[in-house]
């Protein structure tokens, strides 16, 4: 049985047909990306697995669970994170506040923020500045500890490196490999070498469908099928 399943999904904005029949699923221990041009559905996938956008026609299956049409906070609470690209934190509130606010109940405060702080040195220092004065890798880094310290067995993550200079992109795709250890993930990332580079398989995706997936391995821009639908 996969972890995450998505049948058939059809998700609209409006009238605008986004996802047309999208199907994919993932193994528990994978890292699996969703690859393709801007606008062709990879940030609306994620969406519809945490049904902030819920599919009109389609099934999104969590761990066996049909989880279609429950409300968002319910399919979170099952062991799903959201690292979104616009990071969404509490600005005024510190680093450590920010970690602290999104332990779930059972999880140990103490234990889990020194393993973020661990994992990336740069919140240990500025563990009481306030999370809107960070730097965008800063960001970056906190809102990535934010999904991981909610003890979820899936983490969805949507353009990691978006911004970031190369040496914070180096920083946060190590920890990522890190976290991948004991955490199902699926990525969303423009940067198709570094796709590649985390990833067991791949979902590429063109005009709200599945074009192409397969195993990452041996994958390269240069691929034919690739380029085309990669290319502007």
């Amino acid at each position: 049985m996969s972890l995450l399943e998505l049948e058939g999904v059809h998700t609209y904005y409006g009238e605008s047909h986004i996802l047309q029949g999208v199907n994919l699923h993932v193994e528990e221990g994978e890292v699996v990306a969703l690859i393709g041009r801007n606008g062709v559905g990879k940030t609306t996938t994620l969406r519809t697995i945490l049904q902030l956008t819920p599919p009109r026609e389609g099934t999104v299956r969590y761990a066996g669970e049909d989880v279609t049409g429950l409300p968002t906070h319910e399919v979170a609470t099952r062991g799903i994170g959201w690292v979104p690209e616009e990071r969404r934190m509490f600005g005024y509130l510190s680093v450590e506040e920010n970690l602290r606010v999104a332990v779930g109940p059972e999880g140990d405060f103490d234990v889990l923020r020194d393993e973020m702080f661990d994992l990336f040195p740069d919140l240990e220092r500025f563990r009481e500045k306030e999370a809107r004065n960070l730097s965008g890798g800063q960001q970056q880094m906190l809102a990535i500890a934010r999904g991981i310290v909610g003890g979820n067995d899936l983490l969805l993550v949507d353009e990691p490196s978006e911004g970031l200079a190369p040496l914070i992109v180096d920083q946060v795709v190590e920890a990522l490999r890190d976290v991948s250890a004991d955490t199902t993930m699926v990525l969303v990332e423009q940067n198709f070498p570094l796709a590649m580079d985390l990833a067991d398989r791949f979902y590429l995706l063109d005009h709200g469908t599945v074009v192409e997936s397969g195993s990452t391995e041996g994958v390269t821009a240069d691929d034919e099928q690739i380029r085309r639908y990669l290319s502007a």
